[in-house]
């Protein structure tokens, strides 16, 4: 997601935008992009939601490798008004939030290396594009995603930013989704990383709880792992409708006098689809 404070690099715009520069990838780097969609778009098959299948042949563009930002961004704008711009990394909470209210996705122009393939702390190109990207190209999604970068803007006024950023990070980034009887992933976080995707929705380990807004904001989450918790929400016409519908500063003014909550922990009041042994978080521990 985003840093509070990063110094902005020499050579950025005033928000923070630099050049994609797509011709100074190396074929290396397209090569590496090549293999990790091929290996995510095989796996995710039957585990990730129909919204983000479709909308993955957004990224089905006339070059090999690593998407050009400005095709991707025309094919963007023609199907729900977004653009991807390119940043050199980590940027600000107001800047994050002002590209998102107005319907721009600021993502990485670099891509990680091949001892990077699993993991890295950093989200690159392949995260920024090829998580979050295929369901910018779904309405309501979309919708969702600029009324988040509405709300970031004002949370900011409100000393607000830490419970704001818990509701994108147990959604936009980690989010699992109903299915008829059965879960969906749809958070970039998990669907661009190869264990995580299998993790989420096959292993015992984590908790899985139903949505409910007020929880997810006094939630920790997990930076260092696997998540410990995952939230689970009906539709994304729910998310859409009570992120709109809901008056923040109140909630923000409750939310201050309740505790905050660890990530694996559960409450009589939550809707507990599946009770996470937490083996994974205790080995990891240890």
């Amino acid at each position: 997601m985003t840093a509070a404070t990063p110094m902005r690099p020499e050579g950025t715009a005033a928000d923070w935008t630099v050049p994609q520069d797509w011709k100074r990838y190396t074929p290396a780097e397209h090569a590496l992009w090549d293999r990790l969609f091929a290996r995510q778009a095989a796996m995710l098959p039957g585990r990730v939601a129909p919204a983000f299948l479709a909308g993955l042949d957004v990224l089905r563009l006339s070059k090999p490798g690593i998407p050009d930002f400005d095709e991707l961004s025309d094919r963007l704008m023609k199907a729900t008004g977004w653009q991807v711009v390119a940043v050199p990394g980590l940027v600000p909470d107001d800047v994050f939030y002002e590209h998102l209210a107005n319907r721009r996705f600021v993502a990485g122009n670099f891509i990680r290396t091949p001892d990077q393939i699993d993991y890295l702390e950093e989200p690159d190109v392949f995260h920024d594009v090829f998580g979050h990207v295929p369901l910018l190209a779904d309405p309501v999604f979309a919708d969702y995603m600029q009324a988040y970068g509405e709300g970031g803007r004002r949370a900011g006024g409100m000393d607000a930013i830490d419970k704001l950023a818990r509701l994108y990070w147990y959604t936009v980034e980690f989010g699992l989704i109903r299915d008829g009887d059965g879960l969906k992933l749809y958070g970039a976080g998990i669907v661009s990383s190869f264990g995580e995707s299998r993790f989420a929705l096959e292993d015992d380990s984590p908790n899985r709880l139903g949505f409910d807004l007020r929880r997810v904001m006094r939630t920790r989450y997990r930076i260092d792992d696997y998540q410990q918790t995952y939230f689970v929400i009906d539709s994304f016409d729910d998310l859409l409708r009570q992120t709109q519908e809901t008056d923040f500063a109140p909630l923000y003014a409750a939310l201050e006098t309740q505790a905050d909550l660890d990530p694996e922990t559960i409450l009589p009041t939550d809707r507990v689809i599946t009770r996470g042994s937490q083996t994974h978080a205790r080995r990891h521990s240890a």
